[in-house]
């Protein structure tokens, strides 16, 4: 029997998640989305072969074996705690927006719920993950994005940092946890790393407005007893939001993939 999918949010991510659902694939079936602006949601199903039903976000965990949040960062622990008290798997695309919530996680043991985190615009997580299993001494990542994949972050608007520079500029340099605060549309790739390796305390960031880069760049760098890693990836950001990249759909799609799928590569 297929796994019932419902997604909550329907902007650049969540849209294009429900349109490769609705083409098929296999041991999955979206049944339910929720959208602030329903006009929009409804033109975008509009010409779904099965379209799901438009709900409310705390709807979706009645519906559906899987939530999936796609959606800004303020409505994520409504969609989170929906899917949690219902037993739900969760997957989230807002992971920074997990690292001040971690309660979460102690009450998803209690119901039964699960918490899957997908890699998203990050890469070398199976790796990290596998180091972490051992000793780690440090893990870093230095994120560069064009000004305006920046704007509107709240620790830049608190210490009223301009973006808008003219050669690459350090805005934020501390711990994955507070980055995580400060920047929450942009350092999910710094959540997730800090998840699978050695902590948000521990994990450090630096994040730069950087106008001479057209992609949203992110370079890792683990020390560990096993290994040591050194990883960049470049990723295009969506033309509907900049801040985030068009891998990231991808990801999600490929986690869900994961969970039905027959072989599955990758720990």
């Amino acid at each position: 029997m297929a796994l019932k999918v419902a997604i909550g949010g329907l902007g650049a991510i969540g849209a294009h998640l429900a349109r490769a659902l609705d083409a098929g694939v296999d041991g999955l079936t979206l049944v339910a989305v929720a959208a602030r602006d329903h006009e929009k949601a409804a033109r975008t199903l509009a010409g779904f072969r099965h379209p799901p039903k438009l709900v409310s976000l705390a709807q979706l965990a009645e519906l559906a074996d899987v939530v999936v949040e796609a959606a800004p960062a303020a409505v994520f622990e409504e969609i989170a705690t929906a899917a949690i008290e219902h037993g739900r798997i969760f997957v989230p695309s807002s992971v920074g927006a997990l690292l001040p919530r971690m309660h979460l996680v102690q009450r998803a043991r209690e119901t039964g719920a699960r918490i899957i985190v997908p890699t998203g615009a990050l890469l070398g997580l199976d790796a990290v993950r596998a180091a972490a299993e051992g000793n780690v001494a440090s893990v870093t990542i230095q994120t560069r994005k064009p000004p305006l994949g920046l704007e509107g972050a709240p620790y830049l608007v608190e210490h009223n940092i301009n973006v808008h520079v003219a050669e690459p500029t350090i805005v934020f340099k501390g711990n994955a946890f507070d980055a995580a605060k400060g920047f929450p549309a942009n350092v999910n790739v710094a959540a997730a790393l800090a998840l699978a390796g050695i902590g948000p305390e521990r994990t450090m960031v630096e994040i730069w407005s950087d106008p001479t880069v057209t992609r949203n760049t992110h370079t890792i760098k683990v020390e560990a007893e096993t290994v040591r890693l050194t990883m960049t990836i470049e990723n295009v950001p969506s033309e509907e939001n900049p801040k985030t990249g068009k891998i990231t759909p991808l990801s999600l799609l490929a986690c869900l993939r994961g969970l039905t799928s027959t072989l599955k590569v990758g720990t």
